[in-house]
């Protein structure tokens, strides 16, 4: 029970609310409306029927009783000047959207509480109700008569009751214990413009979590709040810029691949993410943007490793050399990751195109591999780029990107001399390698056979090196130059070029 003295007039006043006028203007339909003169205050000296505080139409379970009177405070009926008829009204303007009825009240339910005009200033909606213009010969009234016309959901009453037993304290704050209270509480509060309660429950709100659909209550309900108190309410829910999310999911991808102790975990959360985000073009738009990235640290790394500068120390700059090689590998890792999200996600036609314009960036893998210096320091690095090379192969080769001929043409064109030199110059043979190997000539060869047959011709001579020493291990390359030669000695209609 809140009781306490009558708490005040409320202060400085403020700038009515938005929609606060067409409330106060329709005040008439709702006071004591059962008036044929439409008269808004009525004498009565009667006298009480009982000292219940309490009187109602229709008893219902699903409404609590209200609390025991409190002398000088809320619905004493010995020192009330203030009668106050609460009813449900499905019509009410202030209905919300839930339409979750009370099953268990009609619309003749009412309540009869007792209170005080001077802790009513406290709400502007009731100081408007009994200032000097609404009066009549108020030196002959012993109550001022008001009907407020309540919605007809769940626990509307209850929560209206809850509002004006707050007009009797300062202290507000203690009853809004849940963010569900802060949101019933709130409506009401905007109805009866009563700033004090609309404050407390907006700095609740500001502070603590919601779930979703509490979310949604808030958000219907920012649109009746002034900027300076919706503020922080909108900063939580609605991003300052449209690129918002794009920028955060970098921002997760960044610290994934960089920075997180547990990467593996952190990666495969973030790959959900990228999974379940609800625009697969910002999904694109951000995996360039890091593929992007990755890619020029590998590129310059491999760059500064082919080209050193041999001015300074030469300790220096074997350690340089190493920092060059670790640099490449690392970020490497990075890329083929990406990729892979890429490809899963089909968004992977920007990263096809961009593989397929290294040639720069292929002569210094080149390079780098005919050394033997990157085998102690860097010995899976060259696994790493033609497993990248291998995924985007794949995806071009099986549909899943579709590649123009220009790009196709020139994704082997670059990266066929890469693998080559990787398996000529005594690349660690690994089991896994050799199967790599095996699987990266399979997708060159069927791309291969998808170009024009001069193009076709000119890549397939390089890919003698894929020849074993029995021929019968290597039947990939038989069935591709089986195929070639088919279409070279086809026969069309109309030729005049045929074959004797």
């Amino acid at each position: 029970m809140i009781g306490g003295s009558n708490g005040g007039t409320g202060g400085s006043k403020k700038r009515h609310r938005v929609g606060s006028n067409s409330r106060l203007s329709s005040t008439a339909a709702l006071i004591d409306s059962s008036r044929p003169d439409g008269t808004l205050i009525e004498a009565s000296h009667k006298p009480l029927q009982s000292s219940s505080s309490i009187r109602r139409s229709n008893s219902r379970p699903s409404i609590l009783p209200l609390p025991s009177p409190v002398s000088n405070g809320f619905n004493d009926p010995a020192t009330a000047d203030v009668i106050l008829r609460l009813y449900l009204d499905q019509s009410s303007p202030f209905d919300s959207d839930d339409s979750e009825t009370v099953s268990a009240v009609d619309s003749t339910s009412e309540f009869q509480i007792y209170l005080h005009s001077s802790v009513l200033q406290r709400s502007k909606y009731f100081s408007a109700l009994l200032s000097d213009r609404w009066k009549k010969d108020s030196c002959e009234i012993d109550y001022y008569r008001f009907n407020l016309a309540v919605p007809s959901s769940a626990g509307s009453i209850n929560n209206h009751v809850t509002v004006l037993q707050l007009l009797y304290t300062n202290e507000i704050w203690s009853t809004i214990d849940s963010a569900s209270t802060a949101l019933e509480l709130l409506p009401i509060a905007l109805e009866l413009l009563f700033e004090d309660c609309v404050t407390a429950c907006v700095r609740y709100l500001e502070a603590v979590p919601w779930t979703e659909e509490e979310e949604k209550t808030v958000l219907s309900l920012i649109p009746l709040l002034r900027d300076e108190e919706s503020s922080e309410l909108l900063a939580r829910v609605s991003p300052p810029k449209s690129d918002l999310s794009e920028e955060m999911l970098h921002g997760l991808i960044l610290t994934a691949i960089h920075n997180h102790p547990n990467m593996a975990f952190a990666k495969a959360f973030v790959a959900k993410l990228l999974r379940d985000f609800s625009s697969r073009e910002s999904a694109r738009r951000v995996l360039d943007k890091s593929f992007e990235t990755s890619l020029k640290v590998v590129k310059e790394s491999l760059e500064e490793y082919s080209s050193p500068d041999f001015r300074g120390d030469h300790n220096e700059t074997e350690a340089i050399q190493r920092l060059n090689l670790h640099t490449a590998m690392t970020n490497g890792r990075h890329l083929l990751w990406l990729i892979e999200r890429m490809i899963e996600l089909r968004v992977a036609d920007t990263a096809v195109k961009e593989w397929s314009e290294q040639a720069a960036f292929t002569a210094d893998l080149q390079r780098a591999f005919r050394d033997d210096a990157w085998r102690n320091i860097v010995p899976g690095l060259p696994a790493v780029v033609l497993r990248c090379t291998c995924k985007l192969a794949n995806a071009v080769a099986a549909g899943v990107i579709l590649a123009s001929r220009q790009v196709r043409m020139k994704l082997v064109k670059d990266w066929l001399p890469v693998l080559i030199v990787c398996k000529d110059n005594g690349t660690p043979m690994l089991t896994n390698h050799k199967s790599l190997y095996l699987e990266l000539e399979e997708k060159f060869l069927k791309i291969i056979l998808t170009l024009p047959m001069s193009e076709a011709q000119e890549l397939l001579q390089q890919c003698l090196s894929f020849s074993t020493r029995n021929v019968e291990d290597c039947p990939h390359l038989v069935s591709a130059f089986t195929t070639w030669f088919r279409r070279a000695n086809r026969q069309l209609p109309g030729d005049q070029n045929q074959l004797p």
